[in-house]
């Protein structure tokens, strides 16, 4: 089984005959994603990538049956392409653009709850069901279909820790790149909920970061909900207190943000702590081969 996305979901793209979206659309294709079409304002009625190309979002709907939107638009104009996608009903967005502003993105979380439907990113990888279906950038052939779910804030690390696991031999059920920004659409505590009830998964693999609260948040529902095992590794673990690391949103705003304390909060919860990201696919086996 997988969440959010299967072989069966009907995917446009935004910002389809751009550069970016030609690009990744036609790698989705290529693993077999079912993408049905894609949306460039001023372009509709053209053929891309073998492709219809519609004014907006509700028309491709309407015309294909399209539930799931990968989003290549530039910042200025995203958080309103990702108000459209709900507004004409698509059930599962994932937003690739970064540099998106916050004050933006936090008009779309309040819009959003409106409307059914999940927002994955802004500024990530998107996410993949291995030898199903794949929205994003990721590479899809480091990917195996398997039992082990992922949730990362980290895009690059997301694909250190698959390939290690793909490595062993353990494959995976979905992974899902939630973003780096301060403001998302989707916490790790959502994902995990969603793969803890996946009858399709048998172990998580959470990647964080330093900044917020997102990790602590899932150990202490692991801590009372957890009935699978979770492995989690957090990034940063040498980042100076108050200087921003990467991503806009791992910045350590005071004690309880730092690597240190998260993981000192992770293991108490029952997390399988690991302390180097080399370690991510090793840990999972030995968790799981118990």
């Amino acid at each position: 089984m997988s969440i959010l996305l299967t072989s069966g979901s009907k995917v446009i793209v935004q910002g389809f005959t751009g550069s970016e979206g030609t690009f990744h659309a036609t790698q989705m294709i290529e693993y077999g994603t079912k993408v049905v079409g894609g949306v460039t304002p001023g372009k509709g009625g053209q053929t891309h990538l073998g492709l219809p190309v519609f004014n907006t979002v509700r028309e491709a709907a309407q015309a294909t049956g399209a539930d799931t939107t990968v989003i290549f638009v530039p910042p200025a104009y995203a958080a309103d392409s990702i108000i459209e996608a709900a507004e004409a009903g698509i059930r599962l967005i994932v937003t690739i653009t970064e540099g998106i502003p916050v004050a933006d993105m936090v008009r779309v979380k309040r819009l959003l709850k409106d409307f059914n439907t999940v927002l994955i990113g802004p500024n990530c990888p998107g996410v993949i069901t291995p030898g199903e279906a794949k929205v994003g950038i990721m590479p899809g052939f480091i990917h195996k279909q398997g039992r082990v779910g992922v949730i990362s804030r980290s895009g690059t690390l997301t694909y250190e820790a698959v390939d290690q696991l793909t490595k062993l031999g353990l494959g995976q059920s979905t992974c899902v790149g939630i973003g780096g920004d301060p403001v998302i659409g989707s916490t790790s505590l959502d994902i995990l909920r969603m793969m803890m009830e996946d009858k399709g998964t048998d172990a998580v693999v959470m990647i964080g970061e330093i900044g917020g609260v997102m990790e602590t948040d899932v150990a202490y529902w692991v801590k009372e909900h957890g009935v699978k095992p979770v492995i989690g590794f957090i990034a940063g673990q040498t980042a100076p207190k108050g200087r921003r690391m990467g991503h806009a949103g791992a910045i350590i705003g005071g004690k309880h943000d730092t690597a240190e304390a998260k993981m000192k909060i992770m293991a108490e919860c029952g997390i399988h702590v690991v302390e180097s990201p080399a370690d991510i696919g090793a840990t999972v086996a030995r968790v799981l081969h118990k």
